[in-house]
C-alpha cells in the first residue's frame, strides 16, 4: 500500500483542525470603547426642571380638576403632589399624596367618610401589607372607578398615597 504523501498529511492534518475548530465556541469580539463627545456643562441659569408643567398635575396643591369634594385633603396634612388627568373614556386618573402628623387611622377616616357616602365600597386588605402602616381599596359602579389608598408611617410623620380612577365629574 503507498504512502500518502507529506502534502496529504498536511492537508489532512489541516482539516482535522478546521473541523475540530467548528466544534467549539468562538471567541466573544474585544469590547470597544466608544467615543462620545461630552456633554456640556449647564449655564448658571438654567433650572433642573423643564419648563413645559404639566396641566394635569401640580406640586405642593391640588391639580386642576382635582375632585377635592370627592376626594378632601385630610385636615393639617401638606400636599406634596398630585394629579387629575382626563382619559379618553371619560375617566379621570387621579393621585395625591400628603405628609402629616396624624395618626394612620385618622388619615383613612378622612377619605373613607366622603367616598363611602358617595356610594364607594371599603374592601379593606385581608392581612397587612408589610412596610405599609395602613392599606385599603375603595370601589364603585362594578370596579370601573377604583381608588387605592396607602399610608406609610416614618420617623413620626404619615405620608398618604391615594391613587386610581374615577367617573369624571
Amino acid at each position: 500500500m503507498p504512502r500518502p504523501s507529506s502534502c496529504a498529511l498536511a492537508a489532512a492534518a489541516l482539516l482535522c483542525v478546521g473541523l475540530a475548530a467548528g466544534c467549539t465556541a468562538a471567541p466573544s469580539p474585544e469590547p470597544t470603547a466608544s467615543v462620545t463627545s461630552p456633554s456640556p456643562s449647564p449655564s448658571p441659569d438654567e433650572t433642573l426642571l423643564p419648563v413645559d408643567t404639566d396641566d394635569d398635575s401640580a406640586v405642593g396643591t391640588l391639580a386642576p380638576g382635582f375632585p377635592s369634594a370627592l376626594v378632601p385633603v385630610p385636615p393639617g396634612a401638606e400636599v406634596l403632589v398630585s394629579s387629575a388627568e382626563p382619559l379618553p373614556d371619560g375617566r379621570l386618573a387621579i393621585s395625591l399624596n400628603v405628609r402629616t402628623g396624624q395618626d394612620a387611622a385618622g388619615l383613612l377616616d378622612a377619605v373613607r367618610a366622603p367616598l363611602v357616602a358617595a356610594g364607594f365600597a371599603e374592601s379593606p386588605p385581608s392581612s397587612p401589607e408589610a412596610g405599609l402602616a395602613a392599606r385599603t381599596t375603595f370601589s364603585r359602579s362594578d370596579g370601573a372607578e377604583l381608588l387605592v389608598v396607602g399610608v406609610l408611617d416614618r420617623d413620626g410623620l404619615r405620608t398618604m398615597t391615594l391613587g386610581g380612577t374615577l367617573a369624571a365629574p
